[in-house]
């Protein structure tokens, strides 16, 4: 029956109850000996399965007698069903009962039944929907294909991790006939899939204990230039050791192409990847010190772009020793490890550290098309709330397709302006002026840069949230600060100011040319909207409103230019309008 869970097939519905174990053989004899038998029994069938389908569906008939919560949405399930169709349902709703009830419906967390893995909504719904109808549906577009309109989506990693997904429901859930399906699929995987994206078809074959899958799998790795370190932090321990013993076993049949391991050198190298982990950066100098080995020699930065906390790569960068460029011994640099991440901040803080996006794996990839082929579409096209981050996959995307694209001279314009003196004070009022006014149009973007050049983490000089105090005093004077000690404040402050204006010049030249004209030309006059006489406030309106046309053309412009604007046209272009627009109306 393990067949009978193929898409083509709709007559699978009681292959695994487990409380119907014996079908009738009266049924079966009669319906052989009449030629309409079979015949009507499809027709049953099918339309019981279209019937209960309705009950998924159909919101105006919500008969659900419980909710499940995957990722946070509640979906209405009926327990009778469940339990008919799953043993784990069954023994679930048969001992407990829900720990907090709505309605009168008991509700369960989706979460607090896997004891690994993880089954998101559009896979629990396919799970569900194949519980009730016996009817497999074919995977959503959005969630299990990736955004590089010239992959064929045919073992790209959101067409893994979705079968991964319902591999995990079908074997935590015991439906046994999905369970042969969802292996034979993620078998067909293995031959065609990169490397790395074997590696949770391997995980979840593990945990469902599939030792066919697992041993398929096995075989791959084994027969891959995957290190051991990459070994032991990606798999589970006994899995990692089962691969090692493999490579050991087969070690002397090509013993004259091996490269003879240094124990020593080794035991270095994994001191000083050990006290990444401990983002201990101080102790890294004193290991590479001690050791003589240097940071390119251990795959330092490389590690810690795969593993290490963001700051930990920063401080990394900051040490000025190691290869941005350099290619590990499976041809990827630093940024390729980075897009396989999609930390945003690890890859702009690799391209400002002189990181090549154009570079390519020895198979032709570049870290653009790293993170297309890892992105699916409904987290790339995902609508953010007014005022909320972007969400990373489409930051990545679209900070690397600008690097691409972008003029090398771009981010390398220096921050100049006819109106700034040469006073350090005039000098912070502008940028915090000019950051503030950056982060009014683009919040995601301005975050973004504001993060990599820690001008976050330094203290704010009075700029434009000055205007919103009623006080005179434009900042609290600190008694106990020095006149050196408030000069390197000031100094830091306008250093990471100017860093997080040249990344908006390297990432938006076009709007930060609206800005900087905005700057010299109106900020004195429209700094303060609500003041002066009516037709001096009906003035700024008009000019507001046309500096926010500018802004949108801005925008445009850097579309056009760099082919898909990735950033503005989720949070940023409808806060622009919406925040421009309030202060209009208010005018």
């Amino acid at each position: 029956m393990a067949n009978s869970a193929e898409p083509s097939s709709s007559l699978s519905f009681t292959s695994s109850s487990h409380i119907s174990n014996a079908v009738t053989s009266h049924n079966m004899s009669s319906s052989s000996g009449s030629e309409t038998g079979p015949s009507l029994e499809i027709i049953s069938l099918s339309k019981l399965s279209s019937n209960l389908e309705q009950l998924l569906v159909d919101s105006g008939c919500d008969y659900s007698d419980a909710e499940i919560i995957v990722e946070g949405i509640p979906v209405g399930v009926h327990r009778c069903i469940l339990a008919a169709r799953s043993r784990f349902f069954y023994d679930l709703f048969k001992r407990e009962k829900s720990s907090s009830e709505k309605d009168g419906k008991p509700r369960y967390c989706m979460s607090d039944f896997l004891p690994y893995g993880k089954v998101g909504y559009e896979a629990f719904l396919i799970f569900l929907s194949y519980l009730y109808t016996g009817k497999l549906k074919a995977s959503p577009l959005e969630v299990s294909t990736c955004v590089d309109t010239g992959c064929a989506h045919d073992a790209c990693r959101p067409a893994i991790d979705f079968s991964v997904e319902l591999m995990y429901a079908s074997a935590i859930f015991q439906v046994p006939e999905l369970v042969s399906l969802f292996q034979r699929r993620l078998t067909n995987f293995i031959g065609k899939a990169l490397l790395e994206d074997v590696i949770p078809i391997l995980v979840v074959a593990y945990h469902c204990k599939s030792s066919v899958l697992v041993n398929q799998c096995v075989d791959r790795v084994a027969r891959s230039d995957l290190d051991s370190i990459s070994l032991e932090k990606d798999l589970p321990y006994e899995v990692a050791e089962s691969i090692k013993l493999l490579r050991l076993k087969s070690q002397p049949d090509d013993e004259c192409n091996t490269v003879p391991v240094d124990p020593v050198h080794e035991k270095r190298v994994r001191r000083i990847l050990k006290a990444l982990d401990s983002d201990d950066v101080e102790l890294v100098k004193l290991l590479l010190s001690e050791s003589g080995i240097t940071l390119d020699e251990a795959y330092a930065l490389h590690y810690a772009a795969a593993y290490c906390d963001p700051k930990v790569v920063s401080e990394v960068l900051s040490l000025g020793l190691a290869d941005v460029n350099r290619h590990n011994p499976r041809g990827y640099t630093v940024l390729h490890v980075a897009a396989m991440r999609k930390e945003p901040s690890i890859i702009v803080s690799l391209l400002t550290k002189g990181a090549h996006a154009s570079e390519r794996t020895s198979d032709g990839q570049s870290a653009v098309s790293i993170c297309r082929r890892l992105t699916r579409p409904k987290d790339y096209h995902a609508k953010m709330e007014q005022g909320q981050e972007t969400n990373k996959d489409r930051i990545c995307i679209d900070v690397l397709e600008r690097e691409m694209r972008r003029n090398p001279l771009a981010g390398d314009v220096s921050i100049s302006s006819p109106t700034m003196a040469d006073d350090l004070h005039m000098k912070l009022l502008y940028l915090e002026n000019r950051v503030a006014f950056a982060r009014l149009f683009f919040p995601s973007e301005a975050k973004l840069a504001m993060e990599i050049a820690h001008a976050e983490t330094t203290s704010e000089f009075a700029g434009l949230s000055a205007s919103k105090r009623s006080s005179g005093n434009l900042r609290e004077v600190d008694l106990n600060e020095t006149p050196i000690m408030q000069n390197q404040r000031l100094r830091s402050r306008m250093n990471a100011l100017v860093k997080t204006v040249e990344m908006g010049r390297r990432y938006f030249p076009h709007c930060s040319q609206v800005l900087d004209k905005f700057m010299e030309d109106d900020l004195p006059d429209l700094f303060y909207l609500e003041k002066g006489t009516l037709d001096e406030q009906r003035i700024k309106r008009t000019r507001f409103m046309e500096l926010k046309e500018d802004v949108q053309r801005a925008f445009t412009k850097d579309k056009a230019e760099f082919n898909r604007s990735g950033l503005s046209s989720s949070s940023s272009s409808s806060s622009l309008k919406d925040n421009l627009s309030h202060k209009a109306r208010k005018l």
